[in-house]
């Protein structure tokens, strides 16, 4: 079983930074995405940045240049450095590890953190 946590979440004035971490615990094959999605409040989930295992980045056209996806896969974290964040930013912020192996499809999600930005 795969479990993730993140950590990180809270308040911050717009302009502020915040640096978001996922634990990854468990079976997970090497090869693998991580990626973080966010969820604001009466709106559906979306992807923020995701990266693969030998460290291709993906971004959402409007976190580019704001938002850095990293990864440490001998501590197996995630992690997710927000700079000049706005108040449109604020939502719940999701891990997601996704692997293939053996011809099937493992998706895992965590807990969510919550992120506010307000001044």
């Amino acid at each position: 079983q795969v479990q993730l946590v993140e950590s990180g979440g809270g308040w911050v004035q717009p302009g502020g930074s915040l640096r978001l971490s996922c634990a990854a615990s468990g079976s997970i094959f090497r090869l693998n995405v991580m990626g973080w999605h966010r969820q604001a409040p009466g709106k559906q989930r979306e992807l923020v940045a995701a990266v693969a295992s030998h460290n291709i980045t993906n971004y959402a056209d409007n976190m580019k240049g704001r938002f850095t996806i990293s990864r440490d896969d001998d501590k197996n974290m995630l992690y997710l450095e927000m700079n000049n964040l706005k108040p449109e930013d604020t939502a719940v912020y999701y891990c997601n590890l996704f692997f293939r192996m053996s011809g099937q499809d493992y998706e895992y999600w965590g807990q969510g953190t919550h992120v506010t930005v307000s001044s």
